[in-house]
């Protein structure tokens, strides 16, 4: 049974994710777990070669670690069915290691659906580094239980 439910989550709605500092732990076993061992993420020699100077955490990475912090928060409370889509990812910057992030997260659109039991939520997350500058930003689509479910 949920804590809340789509019904609490008003368009406007923010709250803020625990923050981590991305390793070169994190980088190395997203690269092995994914098989990306693109050399501006392994490769210290390449890296400093390129525009970034040093090495990279891969995008994919940053996106999962941000949806793991949005879950730690538990601030859903066990009102959502189901992940239904992501739009609009953009990387805007670069997370090098020993960058600390934080997702900020907001209800961007809520809309009822066919069923009275559930209904569609976004949640846009802007993902920040210790400097308060937006590293990623993407909306999250999810089918929410409403509180005329009786679940």
């Amino acid at each position: 049974m949920p804590d809340k439910y789509w019904d609490d989550f008003d368009t406007g709605f923010t709250f803020k994710t625990p923050s981590i500092t991305v390793t070169e732990t994190h980088i190395v076993t997203w690269a092995g777990l994914t098989m990306d061992f693109y050399p501006l993420h392994m490769d210290k020699e390449f890296a400093a070669r390129s525009p970034m100077k040093e090495r990279v955490a891969h995008g994919p990475l940053i996106f999962g670690m941000a949806v793991g912090m949005a879950g730690l928060a538990r601030v859903e409370g066990g009102s959502i069915i189901a992940w239904m889509g992501v739009d609009g990812m953009k990387m805007l910057a670069p997370v090098k290691i020993g960058d600390t992030i934080t997702n900020n997260v907001e209800v961007v659109d809520r809309r009822e659906t066919g069923k009275p039991t559930q209904g569609m939520q976004t949640w846009r997350y802007t993902i920040k580094n210790q400097r308060e500058e937006t590293v990623m930003v993407f909306d999250m689509k999810f089918l929410m239980y409403r509180k005329s479910s009786g679940a």
